[in-house]
């Protein structure tokens, strides 16, 4: 029995250490990364409501949609006049090909001129905040509209952001 007791009990030790010998492999791996080029935005065209003509007693609005050749509609007190340049601001949005990015547009933006100052707010864009951007070939180009509010008897004359808005993109 003490034989047994022995070989059982050498056993058990070769086993382990068997078990532990064997137990224990490896592998190796690599690390990489890649660098890839900076999401990048570049004004091409500056947004310009063009020629308004206002009530002497009614305000009114401008939108100016978010498009390449934008058509714009007017409410109350505001007339669309002839001639000036009407445009959409325009970018040029440029990454990494088919990367998705999202959009963030100004709040408002104050146009100073002869008369009190009047305010573009309801900024939009195309592509939309909501859908985000995708840079298809690596470059996709963004329009941003908005609608300007104009006062009753706004008096005659140019007018234009004093400080530019700005428009942010980020890769998502």
């Amino acid at each position: 029995m003490k034989k047994m007791n022995k070989f059982f009990a050498l056993s058990i030790v070769m086993v382990s250490f068997a078990a532990s010998t064997f137990a224990q492999v490896s592998a190796t791996a690599t690390a990489s990364a890649t660098i890839v080029a900076p999401i990048a935005i570049t004004k091409t065209f500056d947004m310009n409501f063009g020629n308004l003509a206002v009530s002497p007693t009614v305000a009114g609005t401008v939108v100016l949609p978010a498009a390449a050749a934008p058509v714009r509609t007017v409410t109350a007190g505001v007339t669309l006049m002839p001639g000036g340049t009407v445009t959409a601001a325009a970018f040029t949005v440029t990454g990494l090909a088919n990367a998705t990015y999202s959009i963030t547009l100004p709040a408002s933006a104050s146009l100073t001129g002869p008369g009190a100052p009047m305010t573009a707010d309801t900024f939009v864009s195309t592509p939309t905040v909501a859908a985000g951007g995708v840079l298809t070939l690596g470059t996709q180009t963004l329009y941003v509209g908005a609608t300007l509010n104009v006062a009753a008897a706004q008096v005659a004359g140019a007018y234009t952001t004093p400080a530019a808005f700005t428009v942010t993109v980020n890769y998502n």
